[in-house]
């Protein structure tokens, strides 16, 4: 006897868009190549993964100055391996320390 393969059943949901924002979502996925259904799934799961973000933002730990200390500290150890091709600063770009209340910055300025 053969089995059956099932698939899960996916819910619908209707939706209701303004005919204005329905055009030009359309115009997009033919664009892109897929369909509209598909184009408004990937549109909805950007928008989740910018407002998980934005929440995690809110909730994180602040990081403290001593933490920014100690990181500051290690980018400035000298390394051993020479810096890859482009990764270099421009020609045209110079370093130069500045700070307030004492405490150094590093900041690349560009060269007039």
């Amino acid at each position: 006897m053969a089995t059956e393969v099932r698939k899960a059943a996916i819910p619908k949901f209707p939706l209701r868009l303004m005919p204005s924002v329905r055009r030009t979502a359309e115009m997009f996925s033919e664009k892109e190549g897929v369909s509209l259904n598909q184009f408004i799934n990937v549109a909805v799961a950007e928008k989740l993964a910018h407002l998980e973000h934005e929440e995690w933002v809110r909730r994180r730990k602040q990081p403290t100055k001593e933490l920014a200390k100690r990181a500051l500290r290690l980018l400035d150890k000298a390394s051993s391996s020479p810096v890859e091709p482009a990764d270099e600063l421009p020609m045209d770009y110079r370093e130069v320390q500045a700070g307030s209340s004492g405490t150094a910055t590093r900041q690349a300025v560009k060269a007039d």
